[in-house]
C-alpha cells in the first residue's frame, strides 16, 4: 500500500496546537457573546431582535424560533377531540424485543439480513505525550 500522504510529528504539533487555540477563541467568542446579548436584553428585551452600529462596526442580533407540537399532549388533545386522522401511527422496530428474540433463538441474524444499517463517522484526536 502506497501512502499519497505522510504524517509527521511536525504536522500532529501544529494541529494539537491550533486545536488549542480554536478552544481557547471559541471561549473568548462565547464571553462576547454572551456580553452582546445582554445588552441586546437589556437595550431592546430578551428575544428580540436589535442591531446597534459603533464606529465602522454593525453588531446585530437574530432570534430564530422554531415551533412544534408537544407529541404527548397533542395527540391526547386530538382524541379527545376524537380527530384520530389527524394523529400518524408510526411502525418501527422494537430493538430491545429483537435483541431478547435474538437471544432467546426466536430469530436468528440470518432472518434480519440487510435489515440493519451500519453508520460509521470519523474523528480525529490529537493527544500531547510530553
Amino acid at each position: 500500500m502506497k501512502l499519497d500522504y505522510m504524517v509527521t510529528k511536525e504536522m500532529l504539533a501544529e494541529y494539537f496546537e491550533l486545536n488549542a487555540k480554536k478552544k481557547e477563541i471559541e471561549k473568548e467568542m462565547d464571553k462576547y457573546k454572551n456580553v452582546f446579548n445582554q445588552y441586546f436584553d437589556y437595550a431592546v428585551g430578551q428575544y428580540t431582535k436589535g442591531e446597534v452600529t459603533i464606529g465602522s462596526f454593525k453588531l446585530e442580533r437574530q432570534i430564530r424560533k422554531t415551533e412544534k407540537f408537544d407529541e404527548d399532549n397533542t395527540v391526547k388533545r386530538l382524541e379527545e377531540l376524537r380527530l384520530n386522522e389527524l394523529v400518524q401511527t408510526v411502525k418501527k422496530p422494537d430493538e430491545e424485543k429483537i435483541q431478547s428474540a435474538l437471544h432467546l433463538g426466536l430469530i436468528s441474524e440470518q432472518d434480519l439480513e440487510g435489515c440493519r444499517i451500519i453508520q460509521s463517522s470519523r474523528a480525529i484526536y490529537v493527544k500531547n505525550l510530553a
